[in-house]
C-alpha cells in the first residue's frame, strides 16, 4: 500500500517537471529560430553535447519511472554535474566573445539562454530521478539527504 501511495505522489510531481521541461523546450525552439536568422557565432560543439546528454537523461529517467528502476534513476542524477560543467564552460567562452566584439552580444545571449534552458531540463530530469528513487526505495536523496542518513547510521552503529 505504501508503494502505491509513493507511486501516485511521484507521478503527480513528475507531471509538473515534465510540463516545465516542455516550457524550456519551447524557449530553445524560439532561440533556434532567432539564431538561424543570423550567421553562426562559433562552431557549436558543447551545446549539442549538452542537448544529447539532456535527451538521454530524460529518456533514462522516464524509463526508470516506468520500470521502477532506482539504479537507472541514480545514474541520471550523476550526469547533472557534467551538464553544469559544460554550461559554465560555454558561458565563459561566450562571455569572451562578447567582450572582444560587442556585435556578438545578441547572438551570444541567445546561446546562453539555450544553454540555461538545457541545464534546467537536466535539473528537472534530476528531480524526477529523485522522485523515482523515493518511489522505489522509500529513500529521500534530495539535497544529498541519503548520504547524511548513511553517515547518521554509521555514527549510531559506532556508538
Amino acid at each position: 500500500m505504501a508503494i502505491d501511495l509513493r507511486f501516485i505522489t511521484a507521478a503527480l510531481k513528475i507531471i509538473t517537471d515534465l510540463e516545465r521541461m516542455g516550457d524550456q523546450a519551447i524557449n530553445i525552439a524560439e532561440r533556434a529560430v532567432s539564431l538561424n536568422q543570423e550567421p553562426q557565432l562559433k562552431p557549436y560543439i558543447d551545446i549539442p553535447k549538452m542537448a544529447e546528454i539532456a535527451q538521454s537523461m530524460v529518456k533514462d529517467v522516464l524509463d526508470a519511472f516506468v520500470n521502477g528502476n532506482s539504479k537507472l534513476a541514480r545514474s541520471v542524477c550523476e550526469k547533472d554535474d557534467l551538464v553544469d560543467g559544460l554550461n559554465d564552460q560555454v558561458f565563459r567562452e561566450l562571455l569572451t566573445y562578447m567582450m572582444s566584439d560587442p556585435k556578438t552580444i545578441k547572438r551570444a545571449v541567445q546561446l546562453m539562454i539555450v544553454c540555461r534552458c538545457l541545464e534546467r531540463i537536466v535539473d528537472h530530469s534530476t528531480n524526477i530521478a529523485e522522485d523515482v528513487i523515493f518511489m522505489v526505495d522509500a529513500l529521500v536523496i534530495k539535497h544529498h539527504a541519503d548520504t547524511k542518513e548513511e553517515k547518521d547510521r554509521e555514527d549510531e552503529s559506532a556508538v
